[in-house]
C-alpha cells in the first residue's frame, strides 16, 4: 500500500467508526507531515483521496473537515430488481420522450429532469481561453480536410495517458474521436448489427440507448439490473446462450460505472466475467463509460474494456458530463473493430472539429484537470446525498430510492398505485421536472418509478420543489 493510501485509510477508519464526527477539523498539513514523518505532498494526496471519497471537505483558509453526510434511507429502501424479460421487444419511446424533454425545459421549471451539470460546475472561462490560444498558435487547424485523419494525435496521447492511470491500456490505433458518446454508440451499433437484430440492454437503462435501437430498427432484450452491482451476469448468461428461445443476441449495451439511471458500479469480478462471457459467445459489447470519472469511490473504477483480451469490447465516452455538453466531443476505443467504425464515422459525419480536439487535449494534460475532477465528484456526491435526504423527508414512507455510487441521478420507486407518467403532466403544470420511469424500459415497465437529476447546486428552491413533488405524489396515493 502506498504511503498516502495508508494515511487516508487511517482517517477513513476513524470517520467510519465515529471517532471523528461530521464537522470535526483534521490536523493541519504541517502537523500531519511531522506526526507521520511524511512529505507534505504525500499528506496532500491522502487528504485528496479522502475528499474524492466524499469523507472530508476543504474549507478555504481553514483546513480539512469531516464532511456532513446527509441522512440515508435504510438498505431495504433500495428499488427492487425487475424480473427477467422473456422475449425481445420492438422499441417505441421516442415520441413520448421528446414530449417529456421539451416540457422539462420550460422556463422556470425546477430542474430535476435533464441530467446536465450546472454551468458553474464546468470550465467555460478556461475553455474560452484555450480556444483563443490554440487558434492563434495553430491557425491552419481549421483549414484541413474533413475526411483526413479523424483523430488529432495530441488528443490520442492524452486519452492513452489517462486510460493507463485507471488500468485500461488503450492503443492509439483503436481510438476514433466522435461528436459525442451517442455518436460513438451509434457507430458501434452500425458496425455490429443489422435491422431486426436483438440487443441486450440493462433494465432500467438510459433512454437514449432505447432511442438508438428504435431508430435503427433493433429489438431490445431487457436484462435485470441491480441498483448496487449492475447488470445480472447470470441473466445475461441465460439470454445469450445459443439455444435461447428468442434467438441470437447480436450485441449488449451496458453502463457499468455510474449507470444511468441506477448509479450502480459493477464489481471488477463481474466486469471480468462479462468480458469473457460475451467474447466467448461472439456477442459484441458496447460499454458506455460517460460517468466513469465521476464515481464516488476512492479510485476511478476500471472499465470492462480493461479486462477484455479479445478486442470484443467497444468503450464509448465523452466529455459532456465533466467539461461541457456543448463541446460535442467523445471517442470510442473500438478494439478489433476500429477500422469498421472509422469507416462508419467517415461516411456519416467526417472529422470531429480539430480545434476542439486540441482544446480537450491541452485541458486533459493541464495540472488543474485532476483537481477539477475531484471537485466535481465531491459536488455531485453532495448534491445526490442532499436530494436523497429530501426524498426521504418529503416522499411517502413506502418510497424506495437508489444510493448511487457515481453520476448525478436518483432512481425513485414510488408506491405501486402511482402512475409517474400521469404525475409528470401535473408536476410540469406545477413547475417541477423529472423523467417518468417507463421511458427507461422498452417494454413499458417502471410506470411507478421516476428519475431525478441532481446536477444543479443544492438550493432552497430545489428542496421546495421536492417537497411539493412529494405532496403531489401523496395526493395520488
Amino acid at each position: 500500500m502506498l504511503l498516502y493510501e495508508n494515511l487516508a485509510n487511517q482517517f477513513a477508519a476513524l470517520i467510519g467508526d465515529g471517532r471523528m464526527q461530521p464537522g470535526d477539523r483534521l490536523p493541519s498539513l504541517r502537523h500531519l507531515a511531522l506526526q507521520h514523518r511524511l512529505s507534505m505532498s504525500t499528506v496532500v494526496q491522502a487528504l485528496r483521496m479522502l475528499e474524492s471519497r466524499g469523507m472530508v471537505e476543504a474549507r478555504p483558509q481553514s483546513g480539512y473537515y469531516v464532511r456532513r453526510r446527509a441522512a440515508r434511507m435504510v438498505e431495504t429502501a433500495l428499488p427492487q430488481t425487475a424480473a427477467q424479460s422473456a422475449q425481445p421487444v420492438e422499441v417505441g419511446v421516442s415520441r413520448r420522450l421528446v414530449e417529456v424533454l421539451r416540457a422539462n425545459e420550460a422556463p422556470g421549471v425546477v430542474p430535476l429532469g435533464s441530467a446536465l451539470p450546472a454551468p458553474e460546475l464546468l470550465l467555460a472561462p478556461r475553455l474560452n481561453r484555450l480556444y483563443a490560444s490554440i487558434a492563434r498558435r495553430q491557425p491552419r487547424l481549421l483549414a484541413g480536410s474533413s475526411h483526413g485523419n479523424l483523430s488529432e494525435a495530441p488528443l490520442l496521447r492524452a486519452i492513452g495517458r489517462r486510460a493507463l492511470e485507471w488500468g485500461c491500456p488503450i492503443a492509439a490505433e483503436e481510438v476514433v474521436v466522435t461528436n459525442s458518446c451517442t455518436e460513438a454508440m451509434t457507430l458501434c451499433l452500425r458496425a455490429v448489427t443489422q435491422p431486426g437484430d436483438t440487443v441486450a440492454v440493462e433494465s432500467p437503462t438510459y433512454y437514449v440507448m432505447l432511442q438508438l435501437l428504435e431508430a435503427m430498427g433493433l429489438r431490445a432484450l431487457e436484462i435485470p439490473t441491480h441498483p448496487v452491482t449492475g447488470i445480472s451476469i447470470d441473466a445475461l448468461d441465460l439470454a445469450t446462450r445459443p439455444d435461447s428461445s428468442h434467438g441470437r443476441v447480436a450485441a449488449c449495451l451496458s453502463i457499468p460505472n455510474g449507470a444511468n439511471p441506477l448509479g450502480s458500479v459493477m464489481p471488477d469480478a463481474a466486469k471480468q466475467r462479462i468480458a469473457e462471457l460475451l467474447a466467448a459467445r461472439g456477442v459484441a459489447l458496447i460499454e458506455d463509460d460517460i460517468y466513469g470519472d465521476i464515481c464516488f469511490g476512492g479510485a476511478r473504477p476500471r472499465t470492462i474494456h480493461s479486462f477484455d483480451q479479445s478486442g470484443n469490447t467497444m468503450l464509448c465516452t465523452s466529455f459532456s458530463k465533466t467539461v461541457s455538453p456543448a463541446l460535442r466531443v467523445g471517442y470510442v476505443a473500438a478494439g478489433r473493430r476500429a477500422a469498421e467504425i472509422e469507416l462508419q464515422k467517415t461516411l456519416t459525419s467526417g472529422k470531429t472539429n480539430p480545434l476542439t480536439q486540441r482544446v480537450i487535449a491541452e485541458l486533459m494534460d493541464s495540472r488543474g484537470f485532476d483537481l477539477h475532477l475531484r471537485t466535481l465528484r465531491r459536488r455531485f456526491a453532495d448534491q445526490v446525498a442532499r436530494t436523497r435526504d429530501a426524498v426521504a423527508r418529503h416522499f411517502p414512507a413506502e418510497t424506495r430510492v437508489t444510493d448511487p455510487q457515481g453520476g448525478f441521478v436518483l432512481w425513485v420507486e414510488l408506491p405501486p398505485d402511482i402512475d409517474a407518467t400521469a404525475l409528470h403532466r401535473r408536476t410540469i403544470a406545477a413547475g417541477i421536472a423529472f423523467v417518468p420511469g417507463e421511458l427507461f424500459s422498452a417494454s413499458g415497465q417502471y410506470r411507478h418509478c421516476l428519475r431525478l437529476a441532481c446536477g444543479q447546486p443544492w438550493s432552497e428552491r430545489i428542496d421546495d420543489g421536492l417537497r411539493r413533488l412529494g405532496q403531489l405524489i401523496a395526493a395520488d396515493g
